[in-house]
């Protein structure tokens, strides 16, 4: 029998074949509309519980099944896998138009929405009622029959055009290797770094070493790669993926991409997909979000342009380099943070062993929240790098189960997430906790090292532990407002507020050890770390920006007559470039972030979150990073909370005040005291 149409609770992955999926998910489908038909057809008047509950209730084995789904799709995919996500995301798109556009369902909805004020609902009721009434009318439910046939067209191209910009970008990473044979090409490369590129090319049966795009073997050598040239075709095969007028190319689909989403902002009654999308965020519209962008680029660009030249003036002077290329970005600003902090990462790595690094975070999070953190073996798991563990609170109570998968390999996409198998919610009495998963991509163990991580790395692994703590620590009634369900513009607030712990002598100390002799990191490599917090700051917050600017560029405006893809970024770009364009590269065939993930029209909302968790984190500091009293505030008024309320709202609960620029702009050292 197909284990996906029998009840579990944690996934079973050790019985999913791949055929599974796609009957389980059509039956899902159908289970579902028979409970939307039920309470659509409903003859009773429409009430708060028969109608927004039952309708927010509904689906749920479906989502569990599709969750899993594409989860694996990223973290875990084939051929098989990418094949079938090609025929379900259109049926998943149909039904979930099929919802939204459905017009008894609707009404009993706006009936009740239109008597709001008559009702006695809680603040979560309210959120949920208005949310789903949004969810309607932002999608379609008064439109024409021949408009809602137009939505729904739309809808399904853009299901798979999404799904087939990430399967290029995935194929055109795996598809790129730099085999080296000769010793001399690995002049200045750390030692773990060969180590690793040894191992990679032994797996694959051939003699040297074999260098990938995967983040772990692709930042070192451009880091660190004293061969100018080879660096050089390291960046540009980074930089060119699906952009080479093959069979993986993405220019046609990004113009696609954002011409649909255009017309189906157009067709709902806004000006452009960012005024649609922004209207749902904190920041409400693109003008608004406009103007933050170019107020935080006015601060910083001054800053970066200075060092940009200072960049350019050291590699002058040490190798005679007169023109800076993008390849030679990483490999200069790290020779000249060594040269002013005498710091680089193959100092720092011995102390930051992942295994420590992910106890470390466990016990941040038992300081802050009294959370434990406890390894277990019964759970199932999709690959055999993941870790599962069990969280319960001080009185050992269940809060979450915990997954994590933090190694690159061949089905998995790059970068870092989090992600859920199951999502917190209270029914039928009962408060069913969450199952979340962080996916990364570090550096694997050798044959004579374990997983050594930089200090960027162990940024990461706190920021995706902070969305993790988001999610596991939900308290909600309802899933659809549960955990990270927050404007996308606050969903970063968790996460980013994490990765202050890294920089503080009190949470280094507790598990920053040398792998070899257990000693604590000397507090003179504290003090690098924190005074080299800054460097080059100006060139990295532009760096943000750019992409933020990019990303409303193709979004905050008719892209009707845009043909050209590298042509259209070379103009996003122009006020923020510092290095020559590399005419072979560009980024929006690969910025998955915006044309696969959610983050269209909301790449700005990381700067955005740095306002917020640069304010709150100053909160914690004259405190003490470990203060119980503010630690429990922002569990029970952020981390808790979900979507339940205006994050602004929750913000002012936790903080007493609005967050205040200054103090990102104060710890980015752009504004001096």
């Amino acid at each position: 029998m197909n284990p996906l149409l029998k009840p579990f609770n944690t996934a079973p992955f050790s019985e999913i074949k791949n055929e599974h999926f796609s009957p389980a998910i059509k039956q899902f489908i159908e289970d579902t509309k028979s409970e939307i038909d039920a309470i659509a057809n409903n003859t009773e008047t429409p009430t708060f519980e028969n109608t927004v509950e039952a309708l927010e209730n509904t689906g749920q084995q479906l989502d569990r099944v599709t969750s899993i789904f594409f989860n694996l799709n990223s973290a875990e995919t084939n051929d098989e896998i990418q094949k079938i996500a090609q025929e379900v995301s259109p049926l998943l798109s149909d039904f979930g138009n099929d919802i939204l556009l459905n017009e008894k369902l609707f009404k009993r909805v706006k009936q009740i929405f239109d008597s709001r004020e008559t009702l006695t609902l809680n603040q979560e009721q309210q959120t949920l009622l208005e949310k789903q009434y949004k969810g309607f009318s932002r999608n379609g439910a008064n439109l024409s029959e021949i408009d809602k046939k137009a939505l729904r067209e739309i809808d399904s191209q853009l299901s798979k055009l999404k799904l087939n910009f990430g399967e290029n970008v995935l194929a055109e990473t795996n598809a790129f290797q730099l085999h080296i044979t000769n010793k001399k090409d690995l002049a200045g490369l750390p030692e773990g770094t060969k180590e690793m590129a040894a191992q990679t090319a032994k797996e694959k049966e051939l003699e040297g070493w074999i260098f990938t795009l995967d983040y772990p073997s692709y930042v070192p050598f451009v880091t660190y790669a004293d061969n100018r040239e080879l660096r050089k075709k390291m960046t540009l095969a980074f930089g060119a993926r699906a952009f080479q007028n093959n069979e993986f190319d993405n220019q046609k689909n990004v113009l696609e991409i954002v011409k649909l989403r255009f017309q189906r902002a157009k067709l709902l009654g806004y000006k452009s997909h960012a005024h649609f999308v922004l209207e749902e965020r904190m920041a409400k519209t693109p003008e608004k979000v406009f103007s933050f962008l170019n107020e935080l680029l006015e601060k910083a660009q001054p800053a970066a342009i200075a060092e940009f030249k200072n960049l350019e003036k050291f590699a002058k002077e040490l190798d005679n380099i007169y023109r800076l290329e993008k390849w030679d970005s990483a490999y200069y600003s790290e020779k000249l943070k060594q040269r002013l902090f005498s710091l680089n990462d193959e100092q720092l790595k011995p102390y930051f062993k992942l295994e420590n690094v992910i106890e470390g975070a466990f016990t941040v999070a038992n300081k802050l929240y009294h959370l434990s953190f406890t390894e277990v073996f019964d759970i199932d798991k999709y690959h055999e790098d993941v870790k599962t563990y069990r969280v319960t609170d001080s009185e050992e109570n269940l809060v979450a189960i915990f997954y994590a998968d933090f190694h690159p390999r061949a089905g998995k996409r790059g970068s870092a997430w989090m992600t859920s198998f199951k999502p917190q919610q209270i029914i039928n009495g009962t408060n069913d906790r969450p199952h979340i998963s962080n996916v990364c991509n570090f550096t694997k163990p050798t044959e004579s090292k374990p997983s050594l991580l930089t200090f960027n790395e162990v940024t990461t692994l706190f920021h995706e532990f902070g969305h993790g703590l988001h999610g596991m620590l939900a308290n909600t009634t309802y899933k659809g407002l549960s955990g990270t369900n927050v404007f996308w513009d606050f969903v970063e607030l968790p996460s980013q507020i994490l990765e202050n712990w890294c920089y503080e002598k009190e949470s280094l100390e507790i598990f920053a050890k040398h792998y070899e002799t257990g000693e604590i990191i000397p507090m003179e490599l504290i003090e690098k770390i924190k005074a080299s917090a800054t460097f080059h700051e100006g060139m990295q917050t532009l760096r943000q920006l750019s992409f933020g600017l990019l990303d409303m560029a193709w979004h905050g405006s008719d892209p009707s007559e845009i043909n050209n893809v590298k042509t259209f970024e070379k103009e996003a770009f122009s006020n923020t470039q510092l290095y020559p364009d590399v005419a072979e590269n560009c980024m929006s065939t690969a910025f998955s972030h915006i044309f696969q993930g959610g983050y269209s029209s909301g790449y700005y909302s990381y700067k955005w979150a740095e306002v917020l968790d640069a304010d709150a984190f100053a909160h914690f500091q004259e405190k003490g990073i470990f203060n119980k009293e503010v630690a429990n505030r922002f569990k029970d008024n952020i981390l808790s909370q979900g979507g339940t309320q205006d994050p602004m709202d929750l913000y002012l609960k936790f903080r007493g005040k609005k967050p205040n620029p200054e103090a990102l702009l104060k710890r980015a050292g752009l504004l001096k005291d």
